[in-house]
């Protein structure tokens, strides 16, 4: 929103909204969303058969936990106040795909 000639104030959902429309497809099916602790996380499965998993840390400090998928597993840890993406390809394949930081 614009305050005049000189400021404006960022609208943090349509970053948000925009950061996850580069990964979930037109016609994406949301199916799961959790919160844990400061983790919010939302999977879809898109068209093209992918999952695709978003993660985020609202918590200022480095978060570890671990990804089950068809199951195997895979450790990670997402940074402090940041947005990570996860696109699995196939049943074996995880494959990280982006990192951004959203403060």
């Amino acid at each position: 929103m614009v305050n005049g000639a000189t400021s404006y104030d960022k609208n943090v959902a349509y970053y948000i909204i925009a950061y996850a429309s580069r990964f979930v497809p037109v016609n994406s099916q949301r199916i799961a969303s959790i919160e844990v602790s400061s983790l919010s996380t939302v999977a879809f499965k898109t068209p093209a058969g992918k999952t695709v998993l978003i993660v985020q840390n609202s918590n200022s400090v480095d978060k570890a936990f671990t990804i089950k998928y068809n199951q195997k597993t895979a450790p990670v840890t997402i940074s402090g106040s940041s947005t990570a993406t996860y696109i699995f390809k196939s049943k074996e394949q995880i494959v990280w795909i982006e990192k951004s930081y959203v403060k």
